[in-house]
C-alpha cells in the first residue's frame, strides 16, 4: 500500500507541472489588463508603468514564469494584486472551511447511500428496490446547488431550524458549526449518495449470486453473517474506488454550494479571483485544489482489487 502510495505521489510531480504551465498560459492569455481593474480609468500612464514593473507584468511570459515556479516550489505562490495578501495564507485560510464541509459531505453520503444500496440488493424487484433506485436517479439529476435553495428555503427561512447564510468555526461553537454546515452538507451529501447506492447495489447482486456466498448460507450461517462478513466485504472493494472519484466531486461542488450559502471557503476566494482577475490567487487556487485532489485520490483510492474469500467457519 505505501508503495503504490509513493508511485503515485512521484506520478503527482509531472501532473502539478503540466497544470502550473497550463494555469499560467491561460492567465497570461486573458484579455483585459490587471493595471486597468486596479487603478482603473483615473491612473496615469506613468502609475500605469510603474504598476506594471511593479508587479512583473513587463517581463517575458516564460521568465515570469520561472520566477513564479521558483516562488512556488519554495511555498510561495506569490501575492494578490489586489490586497497585497500572500496567496498561501488566503488559501491556508479558506481551505479547512471548504474541506469540513466535503468531509461532511462523504459522511453523509456513505451514511445514506450504503445502507439504501445494500437494502435494495438484499430485495430486488421489491418496493424498497424501487424507492432506492428512483431516489437515486432523483439524486443524480437535481443539482446540488438547487437542491441546497430548496434547503434553506425551507428548513432556514421557513422554519428557522438552520442558519441560511454563513458558516461557524468548530473551535468557536461546536454546536454552530454543526448548525451551519448541515443544509450545504446535505444538500452535497445526497446527490453522491445516489451514486453511492446505485454501485453498491449492483456490487451486492453480483456478490450475493457468488458460489462462496451461496456455500456459506449451505452452511448454515445466519443471513446477516452471511452479508455482513462475506458478502459486503468484497461488494465494498469497488465502492471504495468509486468513492475516491465522489470525494472529487464533492470538493469542486463544494465551491458551488458555498455561493449558495454564503460561506468563506475556497469557492468564494476562487470566484472573486476570477472577477478581479487576480492572476496570482488563480494560479494559486488551481495549484492548490489540484494537488489536494490527486493526494487525496491516492490515499482513498488505493484499496486492492479482488476477491476475498472466506475462512473457514
Amino acid at each position: 500500500m505505501s508503495r503504490l502510495i509513493i508511485q503515485r505521489l512521484l506520478a503527482l510531480l509531472p501532473l502539478m507541472f503540466l497544470v502550473s504551465v497550463l494555469s499560467f498560459s491561460f492567465t497570461s492569455m486573458l484579455p483585459s489588463d490587471p493595471v486597468d481593474l486596479i487603478l482603473g480609468e483615473e491612473g496615469s500612464m506613468e502609475q500605469r508603468e510603474q504598476m506594471r514593473e511593479q508587479l512583473g507584468l513587463n517581463d517575458f511570459v516564460v521568465t515570469r514564469y520561472v520566477n513564479w515556479l521558483g516562488s512556488a516550489l519554495q511555498g510561495d505562490l506569490g501575492t494578490s494584486f489586489f490586497n497585497s495578501v500572500k496567496v498561501s495564507e488566503a488559501v491556508t485560510q479558506r481551505l479547512p472551511v471548504t474541506l469540513s464541509l466535503t468531509i461532511v459531505s462523504a459522511l453523509i453520503s456513505i451514511i445514506v447511500g450504503i445502507p439504501a444500496g445494500i437494502a435494495a440488493a438484499l430485495n430486488p424487484g421489491s418496493l424498497i428496490d424501487r424507492l432506492a433506485t428512483v431516489g437515486a436517479t432523483l439524486g443524480q439529476a437535481i443539482p446540488n446547488f438547487w437542491f441546497g435553495i430548496l434547503l434553506a428555503a425551507g428548513f432556514a427561512v421557513t422554519l428557522r431550524w438552520f442558519p441560511a447564510t454563513g458558516f461557524t468555526p468548530i473551535n468557536v461553537s461546536p454546536w454552530e458549526w454543526l448548525r451551519s454546515i448541515t443544509l450545504p452538507a446535505v444538500a452535497l451529501g445526497l446527490s453522491t449518495s445516489a451514486a453511492l447506492a446505485r454501485q453498491v447495489r449492483s456490487a451486492m447482486v453480483g456478490v450475493l449470486q457468488m458460489d462462496y456466498v451461496r456455500a456459506a448460507r449451505a452452511q448454515g450461517l445466519s443471513s446477516r453473517r452471511v452479508i455482513i462478513r462475506h458478502a459486503l466485504k468484497n461488494a465494498l472493494i469497488p465502492v471504495v474506488s468509486v468513492l475516491s472519484f465522489q470525494i472529487t466531486i464533492l470538493l469542486g461542488g463544494a465551491l458551488i454550494i458555498e455561493q449558495v450559502f454564503a460561506i468563506n471557503g475556497l469557492g468564494s476566494l476562487a470566484i472573486t479571483a476570477v472577477r478581479q482577475q487576480d492572476i496570482p490567487m488563480i494560479q494559486g487556487i488551481v495549484l492548490v485544489m489540484v494537488g489536494f485532489v490527486e493526494n487525496g485520490g491516492a490515499k482513498v483510492g488505493h484499496g486492492s482489487g479482488g476477491i476475498i474469500r472466506p475462512r473457514a467457519e
